[in-house]
């Protein structure tokens, strides 16, 4: 594969998702010089691949799940994700050197309010959880000893309680204001959530100077750690 890209490669494609993350990611990509086309700011526009005024950097403006696929085969050689995706797929050709610091939420188990008065998460052994994340769900109460079972669901999960799919869910939780609509609480957190910049490997072997150089600009301006 890496030497497929170095023959057609002519710019580095990076992968962010819509919505918030993409809001919060826009100072960070003013302070490294780094400006995509007006377009790639329009809500409405049906656009997906996007220039930008660097002769090295493209955009695409993809699902949050969608970033991870695509770069770790290769569609995209760099992207922006939360590390909620990274954990879930544990690509083996991505890695996340810089911890962005944007997207900030957690993830956490809910269940509805009048339950969760009596409920103590210390009891359970077995447990129904409707969740897009089954891989990180399944392990986290695996290492508790606590057997989980998933229904996965892509969204609408806060709906899944009172339709009687399952009593909890797993999901991201920000302000907490969707699980009170819902008549949820959050009663377990498992993780902290921050966004990352992840990288294909073989891109980064096959052109160490660009991506190093990309991952050094970051650095610079956020003084973060290594993932």
């Amino acid at each position: 594969m890496a030497k497929l890209l170095k023959k057609t490669i002519k710019k580095i494609i990076i992968a962010v998702p819509k919505g918030r993350i993409l809001k919060e990611l826009t100072p960070i990509l003013k302070k490294i010089k780094v400006i995509p086309e007006k377009d790639f700011f329009n809500d409405n526009s049906r656009k997906i691949m996007f220039s930008s005024n660097s002769e090295l950097i493209n955009f695409i403006k993809v699902r949050s799940f969608d970033v991870a696929n695509f770069v770790a085969f290769g569609g995209a050689h760099m992207g922006i994700v939360g590390l909620d995706v990274i954990k879930e797929f544990e690509f083996e050709e991505i890695y996340a050197p810089v911890n962005l610091g944007i997207g900030k939420c957690r993830l956490s188990v809910a269940e509805p309010t009048k339950m969760a008065l009596k409920d103590d998460p210390k009891s359970w052994s077995h447990l129904k959880v409707a969740t897009k994340y089954p891989k990180i769900t399944k392990k986290h109460f695996a290492e508790r000893g606590v057997q989980a079972e998933c229904l996965k669901l892509n969204g609408a999960l806060e709906i899944a309680p009172k339709l009687g799919l399952s009593k909890r869910i797993v999901d991201l939780v920000s302000t907490g204001k969707t699980l009170i609509e819902n008549d949820l609480t959050e009663v377990e957190k498992i993780m902290d959530i921050t966004s990352y910049l992840i990288v294909n490997r073989n891109i980064a072997k096959t052109y160490p100077n660009k991506i190093n150089n990309i991952i050094t600009n970051f650095r610079k301006v956020l003084y973060v750690k290594k993932y």
